[in-house]
């Protein structure tokens, strides 16, 4: 018997934390029919991350989100490991952005929806089938009244994990998770009613310690006792272990205070051999496992999504072949794995007990040399992601497009503006029509547009006369040949009108 399912769409995300929302929101622009499954019932009740890097302020501007979401508060002042690191890149975002995690949802959830992605609240992914056409997946809500708990089918062209490191999706699927557990513990709080001093990675003789007390009185400590982890527990520490670690390492007593929130997390790094197996795929922490030192897991996620969204609409819409969906796991898993290598180093320098000491000392130096700080800041701001290219390409290609302010028929515009409609861009500056105009024309059929523009007077020399720019912002072509031009077009956005991709 074959049973109907209640949804059918194209794209499940499963998963509505930034990650899964702003995948949808990625779909839906690109014209894909998507829902999204979240087991919670309401919006987070604890902070959780809360750093936006450059990168990301940078994709919001591409989407036009940053209006809504108005100037977040700066991050403060960034660090390596625990030391101070100025993290001013190229971007017109740089350094970071404090933006408490509920808010990030809201802002992505109502993105998402107003494009037409539904999110369905409540339920728990059980279970998931994979067919030649189609990925059938059970959820589950909680026993009503009665003690029966519901049961949701949907049935999906592709499916998308984004449900975090204890994955669902990748566990139902059967994606290999390699790395290593946890060696070292960093307990977190936010805690009322107490009075202690803001310390900044403050190192005592048995152990690290962080404090700030933030608006509304709320103060975060986070606290690592020296040594190897032993016996880590399930789920949240309690807060009079969280007290007594502190005592131990600061001398202070936090133990009249009012807990808010109790959390741990460790420098556990792991990343999956597979961002997409088939129909199914992984992004966020579902793909990749760290120590979210610096924010760096949250916006690491957020660009996964950025560069699969309008990859995987592309698909579901029938303009590309399969091949594109390839170039996913051919680019993010690289850039993931240098992320976790940046990530395990930190965590190294900063839960390392005095053994580490020569080499803080040595990487203090090191962070002082301008070419080591621009690097270093580059990763930690996501802002030096640069794909593969062929070899003798423009050096923007396969980079992000710089930020310039152009002047348009339409008046003032940048080169995120242009990108707001989410398709792909011929941003020309050549001042009368061009070669590369002509050569993009059998693309504009809603799959690539052109802005022809000049420089905005005190803006940034451009880098290019025209450049061919993905969706997700990243320099597909510059400067080159017209039949270079035409195969950037169809390897990333399929034939020419009248030619279906084989």
């Amino acid at each position: 018997m074959v049973i109907a399912p209640d949804i059918d769409t194209q794209v499940l995300v499963v998963g509505a934390g930034p990650v899964g929302l702003m995948l949808a929101g990625e779909l839906a622009l690109g014209g894909a029919d998507v829902v999204v499954l979240e087991r919670r019932t309401g919006p987070l009740t604890e902070s959780r991350a809360s750093t936006l890097h450059a990168r990301t302020m940078e994709l919001l501007d591409q989407r036009g989100l940053l209006e809504e979401l108005g100037t977040p508060p700066v991050g403060g002042p960034g660090h390596f490991g625990g030391m101070g690191l100025d993290l001013t890149t190229d971007s017109p975002y740089s350094g970071q952005w404090k933006v408490p995690q509920v808010r990030t949802e809201e802002l992505l959830e109502g993105w998402a929806t107003r494009l037409g992605a539904r999110v369905v609240k409540g339920h728990r992914l059980t279970d998931l089938r994979t067919t030649p056409q189609a990925v059938e997946a059970t959820g589950a809500a909680e026993p009503g009244p009665g003690g029966a708990a519901s049961v949701l089918r949907v049935r999906a062209a592709y499916v998308v994990g984004c449900d975090g490191e204890s994955s669902t999706v990748r566990e139902l699927a059967g994606f290999a998770f390699p790395g290593r557990d946890a060696t070292r513990e960093l307990l977190r709080a936010d805690v009322a009613d107490v009075a202690v001093p803001d310390r900044r990675f403050e190192r005592h003789p048995g152990g690290l310690a962080i404090s700030a007390r933030g608006p509304g009185g709320v103060t975060r400590v986070m606290v690592h006792a020296y040594g190897p982890l032993v016996g880590r527990e399930p789920g949240p520490p309690s807060f009079a272990r969280v007290a007594d670690t502190w005592r131990r390492v600061t001398g202070d007593d936090i133990s009249g205070g009012a807990p808010l929130w109790l959390n741990s997390f460790g420098d556990a790094l792991r990343q999956a051999s597979q961002y997409r197996r088939g129909r199914i795929l992984l992004a966020g922490d579902a793909a990749h496992h760290q120590m979210p030192v610096g924010g760096q897991a949250l916006n690491l996620g957020l660009q996964d999504a950025a560069n699969l969204g309008w990859k995987l609409a592309a698909v579901v819409r029938g303009g590309a072949g399969s091949g594109l969906l390839d170039s996913y796991h051919a680019e993010r898993h690289p850039a993931g794995r240098r992320v976790l290598d940046n990530i395990g180093a930190q965590a190294l320098l900063l839960l390392g007990g005095s053994g580490t000491e020569q080499v803080r000392s040595l990487f203090g130096e090191l962070l002082q040399e301008p070419r080591v700080r621009a690097h270093l800041a580059g990763t930690i701001a996501g802002v030096d992601v640069r794909y593969a290219a062929e070899p003798g390409a423009h050096h923007l290609v396969g980079a992000r497009i710089p930020y310039l302010r152009l002047g348009t028929d339409a008046g003032p515009s940048s080169s995120f503006a242009a990108l707001r409609p989410g398709r792909g861009v011929l941003v020309d500056l050549a001042g009368r029509p061009s070669p590369a105009r002509a050569a993009v024309a059998p693309w504009r059929d809603g799959r690539v547009d052109v802005v022809a523009a000049t420089p905005e007077p005190g803006s940034a020399a451009p880098e290019f006369t025209s450049a061919l720019v993905r969706p997700d912002g990243h320099v597909a072509w510059a400067d080159g040949t017209v039949p270079e031009l035409e195969a950037a077009l169809r390897r990333w956005f399929g034939p020419a009108v009248g030619r279906r991709p084989m």
